[in-house]
This record gives C-alpha cells, sequence and structure tokens, in this order.
C-alpha cells in the first residue's frame, strides 16, 4: 500500500499506537519501581524492616522495561549507533547509504526474530512450570509476564524495523513521483 499525501498506511499508524502504548507501560512500570524503591528505603531505615521481595522485582522489571521502551527509541531514531560514515555517504551517496540503512534494519529485524525464536520455549516452559523468582514463604512472582514482554516487545521492535524500510522506500517513491 503506497502512501497517499502525508496519510500513512493504516498498519503503520496502528503499530506506532500500539509501540506508544509499550512505552507508556514501560515508563508506569519505572515509576511503580521508584516508588516501590523509594518505599523500602523508607521501611529498612525508620522500621528495620525491608519490603519483601523489592531486589527481585528490580530484577524481574529491568528487563521487561528494555523491551517494551525500545521499540519506540528505534523508531525515534535513538537507537545507539556510530552513524558518522552513513551521514557522509547520505550527502555523497544517497542510494549507498539507503542500501546500507535498509542491511541494518533487515539485520536487526533478523536478530530480534532470533531473540523471539529463543524465548518462545522459554516463555513456555515458564508457564508450563509454574517458575517463579524469591524464596517459597517470603516472596514469589511468577517468572512468565517478563517474558511475554520480551517476547511482545520483540514483536514490536521486529516489526518497527521492517517499518522503518517500508517507511524508507514508501517515501523514495513519493518523493519520485513529485519530481
Amino acid at each position: 500500500m503506497a502512501l497517499s499525501g502525508n496519510k500513512e498506511p493504516i498498519y503503520l499508524r496502528v503499530l506506532d499506537k500500539v509501540t506508544q502504548v509499550a512505552n507508556i507501560c514501560g515508563s508506569l512500570l519505572i515509576l511503580v519501581l521508584t516508588a516501590l524503591i523509594g518505599a523500602d528505603v523508607v521501611s529498612r531505615n525508620f522500621f528495620d524492616s525491608p519490603i519483601s521481595g523489592v531486589p527481585e522485582m528490580v530484577t524481574l522489571s529491568i528487563v521487561a522495561i528494555v523491551f517494551l521502551q525500545v521499540p519506540l527509541a528505534l523508531k525515534a531514531d535513538r537507537i545507539t549507533r556510530s552513524d558518522a560514515a552513513i551521514k557522509f555517504l547520505q550527502k555523497r551517496a544517497p542510494v549507498f547509504a539507503g542500501t546500507l540503512n535498509t542491511v541494518f534494519d533487515l539485520l536487526g529485524a533478523l536478530v530480534t526474530m532470533v531473540i523471539l525464536y529463543a524465548t518462545y520455549p522459554i516463555l513456555i516452559k515458564s508457564w508450563m512450570r509454574s517458575d517463579f523468582i524469591g524464596a517459597v514463604g517470603d516472596f514469589t512472582a511468577p517468572t512468565w509476564p517478563v517474558k511475554a514482554m520480551i517476547m511482545f516487545g520483540a514483536a514490536l521492535l521486529a516489526c518497527q524495523f521492517l517499518a522503518r524500510i517500508v517507511r524508507r522506500y514508501s517515501s523514495a517513491v513519493t518523493e519520485n513521483r513529485e519530481h
């Protein structure tokens, strides 16, 4: 589906909305962790009684936060990479630079799909075995929700890599039509 005017195809707009929601969930998780850590510090210092499970919740949440927020970082072009060479090439050989960016995006999608492929059996095993983190009788939390967030975030990231390619070539087609 080609772009008409500045309007993107519906599937790209839906992808971007879902990516934004995932990012917001990651941000809310950061806020919850911040409050939980603050409450744990207060509880330790004033009541000599730590809140059970805070280290475990932080451990689980950090991975979830990364996978929930990295798709938007990619979409906003805030993924860390050395782009001095690509910027140089964009000025001197824009078609070659576009090809290199496409190779980067394809490799990124491929690596992300490998993460999905590798994480799926881990998620199923975690669900079936009722895996948990923590100490029985004190604090336990299931690990499968984090594995599911990794899968969700990785799927969004792979889609965002592919969407970058679609956007790159859709805008190139639109520019050629205008000239």
